[in-house]
């Protein structure tokens, strides 16, 4: 995704989850609340924060952000969503966050804070790796309209849990509510799975399926070399060095 569109997307997601018509009042909640709401979520490595949605910025960062991503609460700003997600994150984030509008906007005020909300990004720590955040949040505050005030969210790094694969987004369901779990994220900004012709997606299919040159040669009925050239086409339309790659990637963003 080039930066200069996920940038634009991410500015015009992040205008709904702002509110600036109410603004929240002193912050009611107390720190030991939170490390009480914290024990909810997921345990490990993690960090909390609050995040205000009027002023777009950060309430309270806990200093264990420092032991998980290597950044100091004061690091640790709205702009460290843009600058610190993995570029192949960004689409999926971008498609997250609206399919996170759009939940939300169906929901009733009496509903608003019955949700849990879960997904998993990366995020490039202070030493340059990049580690796989679980983020779960919840709504602590809104107002008469049901535009959000206040969310507290926990990071989790979840990188030995899961290696590889997409994000994934749930919305959990509290007091009774229903969950959705592994919502199917379309996303008009994920790379296109049309840039490859039809046979070029055969050979790709065979190719993630295991199959050697040879083997895609005698089921589809034409040459070796043939075969050879699909790959390297594909390889070259997405900017790839190797099939182990370009198999991981069609995995990763359903190229098929």
């Amino acid at each position: 995704m080039k930066p200069k569109t996920f940038d634009k997307e991410f500015n015009k997601m992040f205008t709904w989850f702002t509110n600036e018509t109410s603004e929240p009042g002193l912050l009611k909640l107390e720190l030991d609340l939170y490390k009480k709401l914290w024990s909810f979520f997921l345990a490990g490595d993690s960090y909390y924060f609050v995040l205000n949605h009027h002023s777009l910025d950060f309430d309270f960062v806990s200093s264990s952000v420092e032991n998980v991503l290597g950044y100091a609460p004061t690091e640790f700003t709205f702009e460290f969503i843009n600058e610190k997600l993995h570029p192949d994150d960004q689409p999926w984030f971008v498609s997250l966050g609206y399919k996170v509008i759009e939940f939300l906007s169906l929901l009733s005020l009496e509903k608003l804070m019955k949700y849990k909300l879960r997904y998993d990004v990366r995020y490039r720590k202070k030493n340059g790796e990049y580690a796989r955040m679980l983020y779960q949040g919840v709504i602590i505050e809104h107002d008469e309209t049901g535009r959000l005030l206040r969310t507290l969210g926990i990071n989790t790094d979840i990188t030995y849990l899961k290696k590889e694969g997409k994000p994934v987004l749930s919305f959990i369901g509290m007091d009774g509510e229903p969950s959705y779990i592994n919502i199917d994220l379309q996303n008009t900004f994920l790379e296109s799975r049309e840039d490859f012709t039809a046979r070029e997606k055969e050979v790709l299919k065979l190719l993630i399926e295991g199959k050697l040159s040879k083997q895609i040669s005698s089921i589809l009925n034409i040459s070796k070399q043939t075969v050879d050239t699909h790959r390297k086409n594909m390889l070259h339309k997405k900017k790839l060095s190797n099939t182990g790659e370009l198999v991981g990637k069609a995995i990763m963003y359903g190229w098929i």
